[in-house]
């Protein structure tokens, strides 16, 4: 499965919060299904981030690559560290997470 294909589909067809202080938001009010971090997010951010995911037990995907091409994949044009879906679409994404 590719993730990065499943990552654009929910952002097309779902509902998906861009940056952290969104995330954080989405994951204390328990709407957010899954939490993607890039490789270049800071580490207090990334782990702030799983403890509220670990309280909540929303599941977290590390994106392999930086900001701007999670930002790319998502088709926006500017970087992004942290997304959180709240609703998946016509993706898959939650399935590659369950797999990992």
């Amino acid at each position: 499965m590719d993730v990065n294909r499943e990552i654009r589909r929910a952002v097309d067809t779902g509902t998906v919060l861009f940056g952290v202080k969104e995330a954080e938001k989405s994951v204390l009010k328990a709407t957010a299904k899954l939490i993607v971090i890039s490789s270049n997010t800071p580490a207090q951010l990334k782990e702030r981030l799983q403890q509220l995911c670990g309280v909540s037990q929303i599941p977290i995907l590390e994106f392999e690559g930086n900001g701007l091409a999670l930002g790319n994949i998502c088709g926006k044009p500017f970087v992004v560290s942290v997304l959180g879906v709240e609703k998946e679409g016509k993706s898959k994404i939650l399935d590659a997470v369950k797999k990992k």
